[in-house]
């Protein structure tokens, strides 16, 4: 989860794209046209973690158009050969 966080804050597409499940992984991401956001932090609430699979419940900060904000979501993952991959979330946006 944290490296994900970093590669959204770092702009790294291919590391993003890497990291998801073939299952829902987009065919392109375009963090540019994202050009006005500015993350401000990640705080993690909490982790389930099963053998092969996940949940992550976290909070990202951010500003907007001079506006913050913040994400809320309950992200899964998938253990494969050894490597964690990002399936989905269920997300909750809101300004703070």
């Amino acid at each position: 989860m944290r490296s994900r966080y970093s590669a959204y804050v770092l702009g790294l597409e291919a590391y993003l794209l890497a990291t998801w499940h073939a299952s829902t992984c987009p065919g392109v991401l375009d963090l540019a046209a994202d050009a006005n956001l500015r993350w401000l932090g990640l705080e993690v609430l909490s982790m389930v973690e099963d053998v092969d699979c996940a949940e992550v419940a976290f909070i990202a900060r951010y500003k907007a158009n001079g506006r913050a904000g913040r994400m809320e979501e309950v992200s899964r993952f998938v253990r494969e050969s050894g490597r964690w991959f990002y399936v989905d979330g269920d997300v909750k946006n809101g300004e703070v």
